[in-house]
């Protein structure tokens, strides 16, 4: 006799061959990648917002072109200067990228408050800059065998900053649109490990640019620190809001000014008793001592009407023997004398 079985050994086969089915139709789908996210370093958290650093890839764009023609004119050939990328990071992470034998230039800034602020900081890659010498000498500047250790004798230091001092020059014409400040060149620093001018957790803005210059290839990075930043940042935001005051001030000044110049003017006013509509027969037929119907009655307001726009109503009466109008109040919505009534 076969073996029969149980209903619980029944409901355990059937658990058993859909699991079975659902694992080879999962292992059919194919996998979903999984998101990517950005790591966030709370222990130095950005300080900058994306506008903020997006107005300073636009400034250093122009930037980027005024500088390629300086070089053409300098050097004589077709160059390209393009801005890579803006990064906001502390000033060891940049201090770190940098070799024992690199050299920097410093750049003096003066803003329109006299703060004192640590000065800017470019860097030039020594392949790019040894082509620069080159030319300058009369060679071709073709030479791709300097490696980044590369070590700047006294000529080269010298020709060094006079080329520095081009590209730092063009720094004041390309932020006037935005604000107006003076920057520099103050010295060159050999040992970049010996450079003290920013503290090592402050926050900087990189600036990476690319430059070709013939067939050499390089970059160059400039360093502004967040101190010039920010109070470069607040002196723009104080301009603006100067801007706006003086903007309304003379916008006051404007409307003062307009006032006393129509204040003598001589403006026709008209007192209205009331309306009344007459076919031009019956005005025809008019006789002296007609009696006119304006369907109002005798002490109703008086309208005064102003150059032809209603501005006030009024109680009809006497001033010095004089017929005389008393203003009473202000209409808010000024009307028009219509065309097809007679007013009396």
């Amino acid at each position: 006799m076969a073996d029969v079985l149980s209903q619980s050994q029944i409901d355990a086969l059937l658990n058993a061959m859909q699991n079975s089915d659902s694992e080879e139709s999962m292992a059919d789908e194919p996998s979903k990648p999984e998101p990517e996210y950005r790591k966030y370093d709370f222990y130095s958290p950005k300080k900058y917002t994306k506008d903020k650093l997006k107005m300073l890839r636009s400034i250093y764009d122009n930037y980027a072109r005024v500088a390629a023609t300086q070089i053409n004119g300098l050097f004589r050939v077709a160059s390209e200067v393009e801005v890579v990328d803006v990064e906001e990071e502390r000033y060891y992470e940049f201090g770190n990228a940098l070799n024992e034998t690199d050299v920097l230039a410093l750049a003096h800034v003066e803003l329109p408050d006299h703060s004192k602020n640590p000065p800017m900081v470019f860097h030039i890659a020594p392949t790019l800059m040894a082509a620069m010498i080159d030319r300058m000498l009369g060679g071709t500047g073709t030479d791709v065998n300097v490696d980044m250790s590369y070590t700047y004798t006294d000529i080269e230091i010298a020709l060094y900053e006079k080329i520095i001092r081009y590209l730092i020059a063009i720094t004041s014409d390309v932020w006037a649109q935005n604000i107006k400040f003076s920057v520099s060149f103050e010295r060159v620093e050999e040992n970049p490990s010996m450079f003290q001018g920013i503290s090592v957790d402050e926050t900087v803005v990189i600036i990476m640019m690319r430059i070709q210059l013939g067939d050499i290839e390089g970059m160059m990075n400039i360093c502004i620190s967040g101190t010039i930043l920010s109070n470069i940042f607040d002196l723009m935001d104080k301009t603006k809001f100067l801007a706006n005051q003086d903007e309304q001030a003379r916008m006051r000044s404007d409307r003062a000014d307009i006032l006393e110049s129509i204040r003598e003017a001589k403006m026709n006013i008209t007192a209205q008793l009331g309306v009344a509509k007459l076919n031009l027969d019956d005005v025809y037929n008019l006789h002296v001592g007609d009696v006119i119907d304006l369907n109002k009655p005798q002490n109703s307001p008086v309208s005064l009407y102003i150059e032809g726009q209603q501005w006030f109503n009024g109680q009809l009466g006497v001033h010095n023997k004089n017929m005389a109008v008393k203003i009473e109040n202000r209409t808010l919505e000024p009307k028009e004398e219509q065309n097809d009534e007679v007013a009396v």
